[in-house]
């Protein structure tokens, strides 16, 4: 049997809990339970945990904080959940940090294939990485440390990266001066699951330019290829 894979379910309503809970754990999941911020810390601070999954709308706490506080830490994946569904709320999850987003009511077989499929793409790299043996990338005076997941800045200050944002940024990083299109950096990043005009890869440069420090108006390190993608404008070195 393969390695039972650890779902840490956050939301301050008791059904909601118990039901993913009993879902995910006859669906071969241990899952573990909490009711807001305090909780999951002291379960993340005990347990390895594979993927978290996150209520946005959480009285007297704030997703959002939560999940940006998370990235600060660590790069676990992370599904938000919230009973607010529109466009504006989904791109605000996704630039906090957020690998995948989705709306209450919800579906939870839809949730146990998002489960699937972020868990599958946040594994496809480290093999990739095995087999080549890269241990760090040299770009513009930073650093990638490919086991870590953390790019390190020019003055030593350590970013840790979200899942989607590593995969996009690894993406640039192997074809350096050389313009990327978004449906190949969508396939890079969802596979087959990639959706037709899906913003997500949007969201991941404008993360990826603010956590870089590429000026967004004027992007010298990744520039916007126009009616085509985007194209990192540096030189690559890499560590064996």
């Amino acid at each position: 049997m393969g390695k039972q894979d650890h779902v840490l379910i956050v939301d301050d309503d008791p059904d909601i809990r118990h039901l993913l809970a009993d879902y995910l754990e006859a669906a071969s999941y241990r899952p573990f339970t909490a009711a807001g911020g305090q909780e999951m810390w002291r379960i993340l601070g005990s347990e390895r945990i594979d993927i978290i999954i996150l209520d946005l709308m959480m009285p007297g706490e704030d997703g959002l904080e939560l999940c940006r506080e998370l990235r600060k830490k660590r790069n676990t994946p992370l599904v938000m959940l919230t009973a607010r569904g529109t466009l504006i709320d989904r791109i605000v999850g996704l630039e906090v940090g957020a690998d995948d987003y989705l709306p209450k009511p919800f579906d939870p077989r839809e949730l146990l294939a998002r489960i699937k499929v972020i868990l599958r793409r946040a594994r496809s790299f480290p093999e990739k990485l095995e087999a080549d043996r890269v241990s760090h990338i040299h770009f513009a005076g930073w650093k990638l440390d490919t086991q870590a997941r953390q790019a390190i800045s020019p003055s030593g200050v350590t970013i840790t990266l979200g899942g989607s944002d590593y995969q996009v940024l690894r993406a640039l990083l192997e074809h350096p001066r050389r313009a990327l299109s978004r449906d190949f950096l969508l396939n890079t990043v969802y596979g087959k699951e990639a959706m037709p005009f899906d913003r997500s890869i949007d969201v991941c440069i404008s993360r990826l330019r603010q956590q870089l420090g590429d000026n967004p108006r004027e992007p010298a390190l990744i520039r916007t290829v126009r009616n085509t993608g985007y194209m990192l404008m540096a030189d690559v070195l890499y560590d064996t």
